[in-house]
């Protein structure tokens, strides 16, 4: 397609960095929300870039392992262009191994990770003694510590894609100026309705989530991940816990003791948060498509309009790969999705 006129809707994680990729090609890039930058689920606080588990080995999660390979370099260059950070570290994960059988499982898993991540990061047991007073809570007293896992403050990353997207020359605006060449429609769980009303049929729905952030300087410490709660240190002097996974809610923006709930089980989990206030409270909803994976690709009744969508819980994670197959697909007309991230695996899921 050469260079061309693109127009993004939605300034979430998605829509920013395929503007990103699409820039860095020589298009001419627009992006358009009426409700502005980072207005969804990606203005949230958490930022846990974590990698499934390195076993059952698919195209899905390989996807996901070069994406967060990519992202180092990848936040790198945008905080170098934007002047500000994103809050990107690689500082890895800690999780509890809970039973004689976990441990079994965990130490499986450290084999298939030495082949499947090809020496880029490791998945290694460890005695929960060895990290100290920020060690999770565990029945064995051992820990995975993975190295792949990293951690971004959401906000900040928008923030700095924003200025990176217009240092480049990209406009970030309500509505749109005119008439683009092609559209990428990646508009969250209100895009995932307005599909499905157009198609006749549900792909997908949106997810409440909740989480805090409480006043704790663990900077450089590893997040952990336990009894479904993630901890996240943040470079600003404080530490994300989160979330929720609400199906059925009446106020999308609304905090309640859900999330006290959730502050209570990061206490447990890490008592070193024991004290620690609580300074902000957060809530938005996530897109999920039907079978959890991102939908990537071709609309199916419009021509020259794309849709990337449904990056429910690892939509940071992957943004970086997102990026560049959809600016792949879009400008040249390579299609490098894998196979399950398609818009049509969920159409007809």
């Amino acid at each position: 397609m050469g260079r061309a006129d693109i127009l993004v809707r939605g300034a979430g994680i998605f829509g920013l960095s395929i503007a990103f990729a699409c820039l860095k090609r020589g298009a001419t890039v627009e992006v358009a929300d009426p409700h502005g930058l980072a207005a969804g689920a990606s203005g949230g606080i958490v930022g846990a870039l974590a990698p499934h588990v390195p076993d059952g080995w698919n195209a899905k999660k390989a996807f996901q392992f070069e994406s967060l390979v990519m992202a180092a370099g990848w936040w790198a260059e945008i905080e170098d262009l934007a002047g500000q950070s994103a809050g990107y570290a690689r500082l890895g994960r800690l999780q509890p191994v809970e039973s004689a059988q976990a441990l079994a499982l965990a130490e499986a898993r450290a084999d298939s990770a030495r082949d499947l991540w090809r020496g880029v990061a490791e998945w290694r047991i460890i005695a929960a003694d060895d990290a100290g007073s920020w060690a999770p809570v565990s029945p064995t007293g051992q820990l995975i510590r993975d190295t792949l896992s990293a951690r971004l403050h959401p906000r900040q990353a928008c923030t700095a894609l924003a200025a990176a997207i217009r240092a480049l020359g990209g406009r970030i605006v309500a509505e749109p100026s005119g008439s683009p060449g092609a559209t990428v429609e990646a508009t969250g769980h209100l895009g995932l309705d307005a599909l499905g009303r157009e198609i006749g049929r549900p792909v997908g729905t949106g997810v409440k989530g909740q989480a805090a952030l409480l006043a704790l300087d663990r900077r450089a410490a590893p997040q952990i991940f336990a009894a479904g709660v993630h901890v996240v240190p943040h470079a600003d002097g404080t530490v994300a816990v989160g979330s929720t996974s609400e199906r059925v809610f009446t106020d999308p923006a609304g905090t309640d003791a859900q999330l006290d709930d959730v502050v209570a089980q990061a206490i447990r989990i890490c008592p070193d948060l024991s004290g620690a206030a609580v300074v902000a409270r957060w809530a938005g909803v996530r897109p999920r498509a039907r079978t959890r994976a991102p939908m990537l690709g071709p609309h199916p009744l419009r021509p020259g309009t794309f849709i990337a969508n449904g990056g429910f819980k690892i939509g940071f994670g992957i943004a970086p790969k997102v990026g560049e197959v959809i600016a792949d697909l879009v400008l040249d007309g390579r299609d490098g999705i894998p196979d399950g991230f398609r818009v049509e695996d969920n159409l007809y899921a």
